[in-house]
């Protein structure tokens, strides 16, 4: 169970750099928002991994439920925030012409 462990562990971390890699990179208001999103699906899955880690399994079953609810929760809400940016950044997209951040920050005036 403790190798195991390690590879989730690993995966989320590979999602993390990932996710902050794709932020410190991206001018493209998509790739922000797709990167923020990567940022969360490594939370999920430390989260996961690690609650499935620390509970014992004869009491309910191999995972948490609580744990799982959170997770079920999180992708709900993160589902709804990456809606709506969407929605203002088409929005902004039809207003101002283009997607990029440094060009909107020089546009702020």
């Amino acid at each position: 169970m403790f190798e195991l462990l390690h590879v989730y562990l690993l995966g989320a971390l590979a999602l993390y750099l990932l996710g902050v890699y794709t932020l410190a990179s991206a001018r493209n208001m998509i790739r922000l928002v797709m990167g923020i999103e990567i940022l969360v699906a490594a939370a999920n899955l430390n989260f996961l991994a690690l609650g499935a880690f620390l509970h014992d399994p004869s009491v309910i079953g191999p995972i948490d439920p609580m744990v799982q609810d959170f997770v079920i929760l999180s992708i709900c809400v993160g589902g709804a925030v990456a809606a709506i940016a969407m929605s203002l950044i088409a929005n902004a997209y039809r207003h101002y012409g283009t997607l990029d951040v440094r060009e909107l920050r020089r546009l702020r005036g």
